[in-house]
């Protein structure tokens, strides 16, 4: 499910304040990321049995290249998704997501957005 008007779509900042801001809000990239793209999750458990969900943050580089730390990025709508073990993350509109979720995820990028927009090209 994609998150609307977030605040966080379209925004560009250098990688490693991105990579620092991200960590503070517990938004992982670890290896998600190759030359030109690069992936944050946040991790959110779930009462459901072998469900779990994930606030995905991405964005693709409009300069330099990610391996060498070195890019700038271009910051993507966020998505939410829910990991089905052992077969992986959907993220697609037919998911259904409850309401308090969808309103934890909005409030969690919302703050990301805030700190990002600070060191925003």
């Amino acid at each position: 499910m994609k998150l609307e008007n977030t605040g966080i779509e379209d925004i560009t900042i250098d990688l490693k304040p991105l990579d620092h801001i991200t960590g503070n809000h517990a938004f992982i990239r670890a290896g998600q990321w190759d030359y030109e793209r690069v992936t944050y999750d946040y991790k959110i458990n779930s009462n459901e049995k072998n469900i779990t969900y994930y606030i995905r943050v991405q964005g693709y580089a409009i300069e330099g290249d990610v391996d060498r730390g070195n890019a700038i990025i271009k910051l993507m709508p966020p998505l939410l998704g829910k990991h089905y073990y052992p077969h992986g993350v959907e993220y697609g509109e037919e998911e259904n997501f409850p309401e308090s979720l969808i309103e934890r995820s909005q409030n969690l990028v919302a703050k990301l957005a805030e700190d990002i927009a600070e060191y925003q090209k």
